[in-house]
């Protein structure tokens, strides 16, 4: 079992930013993939940024230029940089890892609103 925790959510006005960090633990022996995925209000999850084993790195369309999803391998710590946040990235923020064997985990997520 992999535990999930994130961390850094909260309240920031339209152009700001936020780091999310999101934390593993437990049996982690490999990691396939890891990303950052997103929920607004009345809408589906969204993909916002993965990271693959090899660094590889895919955003959403609407995040380009202004998230950044990075890792530190040694904390096995992913985490998203978000930058001149605008209302329309407020959602619930959700780390997901999959493990190398195909397993996937999701933290809990954490609560991101861009308001003034």
């Amino acid at each position: 079992q992999v535990q999930l925790v994130e961390s850094g959510g909260g309240l920031v006005q339209p152009g700001g930013s936020l780091r999310l960090s999101c934390a593993a633990s437990g049996s982690i022996f490999s990691i396939y993939a890891m990303g950052w995925y997103r929920q607004a209000p009345g809408k589906e999850r969204e993909l916002v940024a993965t990271m693959s084993s090899g660094g590889s790195t895919n955003y959403a369309d609407s995040v380009k230029g202004r998230f950044t999803i990075s890792r530190d391998n040694a904390k096995n710590t992913v985490y998203l940089q978000m930058n001149s946040l605008k209302p329309e990235d407020t959602a619930v923020y959700y780390c997901y890892v999959v493990r190398g064997d195909g397993l996937g985990y999701w933290g809990q997520g954490t609560q991101v609103t861009v308001s003034s």
